[in-house]
């Protein structure tokens, strides 16, 4: 592909996730689909867009001192600085003066010669002198802020939940890779065959200690591999893979998964109940529920009943006890999953939180009864802020005292997580950087009468 060609559509993805709220990997997705992009394009595609949006505040304080704040530049032109800059620091897989003189043609393209002026005189000056330190910054939290491109409200919440060093360590994280890891379908074949054959297609492999079916991909693209193409195997962070395990279900039971889309906790559920009984997943959204059957006509899972449906309306759908098992992966701000999407951080606000506090609540409420006598709920969520989390679980059982948290669930854990730091009496926080995994919450309720 033309080089300015793929540096314009990277502009063209930057602006419209900034300026449209749109959703990085779906347009990443998109644009190389529609544009046929090469694998090899494909790549620095991915990385140059993800970096960008990662560290864009930190990005943002480099260029700032290189510009009269005075001056009002068009968005095309910070998303060019921006994503030039993340290549001159960050990357090393183009020369800077490659970089810089790609950077003046794509603005003398998109703009005229006094803006393909300023971006050679500020890639030029950084060049020579380098970034500029945050050392400077006097307030710790403004300077965390920066240095990992957190919004100040998330840094200052983090550390007044957890402390400034359990917050640096996450900010950190959210900015490193994580190993994806896929779950296989043991229907179709053993987690052993499917490690070995693996290995002969050339990728480096290891088993997860959070679920039997688990297995890491320390290396290689898993979407071109066999297993995944048959349907053998799915991509699912290690984490979400816990709520199949800790859910206990059997053949045969009724299980209700009541905000499931895309379907992945369904499907590993319903192959744990060896495809016999049935589950009821439903969505809020009607095109995610295409998501769930198609996820479950992959992986030939045949007990999934799929349908839209709004969760805090389930009651008037179902009887009481009619359920053996309940899911509620809750509807959340998402904090935990900033690593693979990081535009998350820079679209929620401090109200958000409470707001979906309040949706979960409505649904634990609404559903709870539903759950038969010595049935077990399992909540989780894919943030780790204790608002959406632990509160949420003390009041509804504070409200609710026919339930109570399973205290074998602790028990049951993976053994690597027993002795966890997140573990609290209402269940299991994961920060993102104590098993290279999403951040995530989860426990396991027993309903006693």
């Amino acid at each position: 592909m033309n080089k300015y060609l793929l540096r314009n559509t990277i502009i063209d993805i930057l602006l419209r996730i900034e300026q449209d709220s749109g959703y990085s990997h779906l347009l990443i997705n998109h644009e190389i689909k529609s544009k046929h992009i090469s694998p090899k394009d494909e790549g620095l595609l991915t990385e140059i867009v993800y970096g960008t949006i990662q560290r864009k505040m930190t990005l943002d304080f480099f260029i700032n001192s290189f510009i009269n704040q005075k001056k009002k530049l068009e968005p095309w032109v910070y998303m060019l600085l921006r994503m030039s800059v993340y290549q001159m620091v960050y990357l090393d897989k183009v020369p800077d003066h490659a970089i810089i003189h790609e950077g003046v043609e794509i603005a003398k393209q998109r703009g005229h010669k006094g803006i393909a002026s300023l971006v050679n005189a500020v890639l030029r000056n950084i060049q020579r002198n380098g970034v500029p330190s945050t050392s400077g910054i006097e307030d710790p939290v403004t300077r965390l802020a920066i240095e990992t491109s957190h919004p100040d409200w998330l840094v200052k919440r983090w550390i007044e939940h957890y402390g400034y060093e359990t917050t640096k360590e996450m900010c950190m994280a959210n900015l490193s890779h994580k190993p994806i890891s896929v779950r296989v379908q043991p229907l179709k074949i053993s987690r052993d065959d499917a490690m070995e054959q693996l290995k002969r297609e050339g990728y480096e492999v290891s088993e997860s200690a959070f679920s039997e079916q688990g297995i890491i991909i320390e290396h290689g693209n898993i979407l071109k591999s066999v297993l995944f193409e048959k349907g053998s195997i799915t991509i699912q962070d290690q984490s979400s893979m816990l709520v199949g395990e800790m859910i206990d279900a059997h053949p045969d039971f009724t299980v209700l998964d009541a905000c499931s889309a895309p379907g992945g906790k369904a499907t590993h559920i319903a192959e744990k109940m060896q495809n016999k009984g049935v589950i009821y997943a439903h969505d809020i959204h009607k095109k995610k529920i295409n998501l769930i059957n198609e996820k479950a006509k992959d992986l030939n899972i045949s007990i999934i009943n799929a349908e839209a449906m709004d969760a805090r309306n389930l009651s008037d759908r179902y009887t009481p006890e009619y359920f053996d098992r309940i899911l509620v992966d809750a509807p959340c701000s998402g904090l935990g999953v900033m690593r693979g999407k990081p535009d998350i951080k820079y679209n929620k606000k401090e109200e958000d939180i409470k707001r979906l506090s309040e949706i979960q609540q409505d649904i634990l409420n609404t559903i709870s009864p539903l759950l038969k006598q010595d049935g077990l709920l399992v909540y989780s969520t894919c943030t780790v802020d204790p608002a959406e989390n632990e509160a949420v679980i003390k009041k509804f059982l504070k409200d609710n005292k026919n339930f109570q948290v399973d205290k074998n669930f602790f028990e049951e854990l993976p053994t690597e997580l027993r002795t966890s730091k997140g573990i609290t009496p209402f269940g299991l926080q994961l920060f993102p950087q104590d098993f290279q995994t999403d951040g995530f919450f989860l426990t396991r309720l027993l309903r006693n009468s």
